[in-house]
């Protein structure tokens, strides 16, 4: 399983931004995938997950009114849509997948290798 995740930057409080993630290597057809982000300094935190087949969505708490996951199906890649970006939105975000159609947020065996997002004030 292969993970590249793109369209990280340095944007202003306020801003929107939108990260992609490409999958390959698998029929990720019985898969979940999901972005995950870790700010400096603390553990890697949950923020949303969608079924391939199904784009059944989950979204973390502290999130779910920001920012949206979905996919879209001819392109076959993964988005995180995040709207009004606030400066503890700052870190690494990741893209994950796990095997599994109804992971939870243990369950993610595969990751990419993380793209950086600075919001700033």
């Amino acid at each position: 399983v292969r993970l590249i995740e793109s369209g990280g930057a340095h944007v202003q409080v306020g801003d929107s931004l939108t990260l992609s993630c490409l999958p390959s290597g698998r029929n990720f057809d019985d898969y979940t995938l999901a972005w995950f982000r870790q700010a400096p300094g603390k553990p890697r935190e949950f923020l949303a997950s969608i079924t391939w087949i199904g784009h059944t969505t989950r979204h973390a708490d502290s999130v779910k009114d920001r920012f949206f996951i979905s996919r879209d199906s001819p392109s076959q890649t993964l988005f995180l849509i995040m709207n009004t970006l606030k400066s503890e939105d700052t870190g690494v975000y990741y893209c994950a997948a796990a095997d599994n159609l109804r992971a939870t947020k243990l369950d993610f065996d595969f990751w990419g290798q993380g793209t950086q997002v600075t919001v700033s004030s």
